[in-house]
């Protein structure tokens, strides 16, 4: 059984930083490229991040480049979202997923798993 479990969020002030980890099992998480996508109340969901399988290869969105760093631990199996200079736009609940894509990919539907998330909120 795959299990992604996100774990990291909380409160915090604009212009933190936090840290979002993510814990796989159940899948051979070296082969396959990880996301990271958030959804704010009243929105959809959307890409914030993404990394191939062997970490070398990233993708950011417009709104979070510069301020975030995806990166992954293939002997943990876990990926990882630092975020800093939060901003209360960023106010959102996060998930990973893991993709067959082993690029990645900025697109939800390309995801065959995903965690529970984790909710993120920034205060002003």
């Amino acid at each position: 059984q795959v299990q992604l479990v996100e774990t990291g969020g909380g409160l915090v002030r604009a212009g933190g930083s936090l840290r979002l980890s993510c814990a796989a099992s159940g899948l051979t998480f070296s082969t396959k490229g990880m996301g990271w996508f958030r959804q704010a109340p009243g929105k959809e969901r959307e890409f914030v991040a993404t990394i191939s399988w062997t970490g070398r290869m990233t993708n950011y969105a417009d709104s979070v480049k510069g301020r975030f760093t995806i990166s992954r631990d293939n002997v943990k199996d876990t990926v990882y979202l630092q975020m800093n200079s939060l901003k209360p736009e960023d106010t959102a609940v996060y998930y990973c997923a893991a993709t067959s894509y082993v690029y990645g990919n900025n697109e939800a539907r390309a995801y065959n798993y995903w965690g529970q998330g984790t909710q993120v909120t920034v205060s002003s």
